[in-house]
């Protein structure tokens, strides 16, 4: 589905002109996420926004992702998105930092577990950084079960340990 919301929250499937939405978004946080996020440590403007676009697209034409924007009263707070992993789904999320501590990415991220299992998916798993531990509640407070931990398997951002937590939730009976 192309939105989905909660009422707080509205997650909005990312369109080519969210561009300078998003460019500025990431940029004003961009200390923040690039902790975090590799593709946020050396800057972010225009052509790594762009290709970021380009790719939701395909990858939402191809079915491999949802990926959105999430909203709060209209402002760009941050970005989320349910990928096709291992038979299952996996849920990756990021904030600005002025929109952390507010219970948006855990309300984002059941937004998405509840679209995972409208789409027949048959766990769902969030995958972060074992030294991220604000990342870490969101599953916890979501019912995930700590699942293994594993080395990270893609570039690591600054705050990075190289280990991951994966989080996973079945789906009901």
């Amino acid at each position: 589905m192309d939105t989905l919301t909660d009422g707080v929250v509205t997650l909005n499937r990312w369109r080519t002109e969210d561009l300078d939405v998003l460019v500025d978004t990431v940029s004003a946080s961009r200390e923040h996420i690039g902790a975090w996020q590799v593709w946020a440590t050396d800057g972010y403007g225009p052509a790594e926004g762009t290709e970021f676009l380009t790719g939701t697209a395909e990858r939402w034409e191809s079915g491999d992702a949802q990926e959105y924007g999430i909203y709060v009263d209209g402002t760009l707070a941050g970005g989320c998105g349910l990928m096709r992993r291992g038979g299952g789904r996996e849920i990756g999320y990021w904030l600005a930092k002025a929109c952390t501590g507010r219970g948006l990415a855990t309300r984002a991220a059941a937004l998405l577990v509840a679209e995972a299992w409208r789409l027949g998916a048959p766990h769902v798993d969030i995958l972060h950084d074992e030294l991220n531990t604000k990342s870490g509640a969101i599953p916890a407070r979501l019912g995930f079960t700590l699942h293994h931990k594993e080395a990270a398997s893609d570039a690591l951002a600054p705050a990075c340990s190289g280990n991951d937590f994966v989080w996973r939730i079945q789906r009901p009976s």
